[in-house]
């Protein structure tokens, strides 16, 4: 037992040296990277709905925590400040409802501020600092939007958008890896998402980019004269089918087995997926959107009513015109206008696996029975009586006229 012991301690010593080691080498990352002189804004660009994190690159090593800055334009006086002192503290240099969307969605961890579900009025400069008004690092944020979106269906023979060549610039679609199959077992689709992107030899020199003379459309390195970008070119998805294997999944016990078959044997052996499932009663006429639980805008989404895929070849938003079952782009089923037949049970899949269901059952107004003291029915009975007297009254009105024409034509001798 002497030297098993003597060897266990000496494991835990090592370990606890290679941890200490590793932190230390995370430490010196701040160390590798100094910080500019002159502050320049490296470029970065993302789709409406997603969410993004925007690492402090370098700071002195003697700052324990930053803040970050939040400035729509370098020229403007109003400054939004996100702070984590002890938890998330939120602080404003002006106005407080400039930013205040904002405010409700980022958080810091790590010195990298992440900022949840942008939207396009998130774009603009945002500075890694101290809370002393020091800067270290900043970034050209831009955000574009997916309202104008334009999506391609590869299997259906369309094509992504061409370039577009000016005289002072020149646009293109840089796009992204494709993403994961989002079913298994079964066809299933993966999309690749391409932002708008622009060459020009015109572009301000304090704005990084990843190419020379290259920055995506909506960064403020494009220069003003310019027109707005994104109206001559807007951000695209390709899509395709995909096929993926599904993982092989642990068989049960020899026991469980022979249960399973017996009361197969007894009954009738539902096909419903395993998944937890959700009950909802939805009233009709009345719009729904269900959202898969745990599913981020970065992830790829599939969805299923009862057997029936739900392909975004089909449902895709914008695929035809007044689609009242769709799938946006922030991969949430909507329905508008709930009917009966829109009952039954939806499931969702994440990144190739199925992780849960919702079933739905519409609802409908009951009839109430009126009675004969309701207002309704009074002013029904009103009406009908009404009615009534005005049609008897213009029938003996108008017996009553053709019996004095009859005896003003009668001869006075008969």
């Amino acid at each position: 037992m002497g030297p098993s012991l003597l060897g266990a301690t000496i494991l835990l010593c090592l370990v606890s040296v290679l941890q200490a080691y590793a932190i230390e080498k995370k430490g010196d990352v701040f160390k590798k990277m100094a910080c500019p002189a002159f502050l320049t804004f490296e470029n970065v660009a993302y789709l409406a709905d997603m969410t993004f994190e925007l690492p402090c690159k370098c700071k002195p090593e003697e700052v324990s925590s930053v803040v970050w800055y939040f400035q729509k334009n370098l020229r403007g006086r109003t400054i939004t400040v996100l702070s984590d002192f002890d938890g998330t503290v939120v602080l404003d240099s002006s106005h407080v409802r400039a930013g205040s969307d904002l405010l409700k969605r980022f958080s810091i961890r790590m010195f990298s501020l992440i900022v949840f579900r942008a939207q396009v009025r998130d774009s603009g400069h945002y500075l890694c600092g101290s809370k002393e008004g020091h800067v270290f690092y900043g970034y050209d944020v831009d955000v574009q939007p997916s309202g104008r979106i334009t999506v391609a269906f590869l299997d259906s023979g369309q094509h992504v958008q061409d370039d577009y060549v000016g005289e002072q610039f020149s646009l293109f679609t840089t796009f992204w890896d494709w993403s994961s199959c989002d079913r298994c077992g079964v066809r299933g689709e993966q999309q690749r998402v391409g932002l708008c992107f622009v060459q020009s030899a015109q572009l301000s020199p304090r704005y990084r980019t990843s190419l020379p003379n290259v920055t995506s459309c909506g960064s403020r390195a494009v220069p003003v004269s310019f027109p707005h970008l994104l109206h001559l070119r807007s951000p695209e998805v390709a899509v395709r089918s995909c096929l993926m294997l599904c993982p092989p999944k642990e068989a049960p016990e020899e026991g469980v087995q022979s249960i399973s078959n017996i009361v197969y044997k007894f009954g009738e052996k539902p096909d419903v997926p395993r998944v937890p499932i959700q009950y909802h009663s939805q009233p009709s006429r009345t719009n729904l959107v269900i959202a898969c639980p745990g599913a981020r805008p970065e992830h790829t989404v599939g969805w299923d009513k009862d057997s029936v895929r739900l392909y975004r070849s089909e449902y895709l938003v914008g695929v035809e015109k007044g689609m009242r079952v769709f799938i946006d782009h922030g991969n949430h089923l909507h329905i508008l206008r709930v009917r009966r037949s829109d009952r039954g049970t939806y499931f969702c899949w994440r990144d190739g696996e199925m992780v849960a269901g919702f079933r739905l059952s519409v609802t409908f107004p009951a009839q109430r029975r009126r009675g004969p003291g309701d207002p309704e029915s009074i002013f029904v009975m009103r009406a009908v009586g009404i009615g009534f007297a005005v049609i008897t009254g213009i029938f003996f009105l108008a017996h009553l006229g053709r019996c004095c024409w009859w005896a003003l034509r009668k001869p006075a001798g008969l």
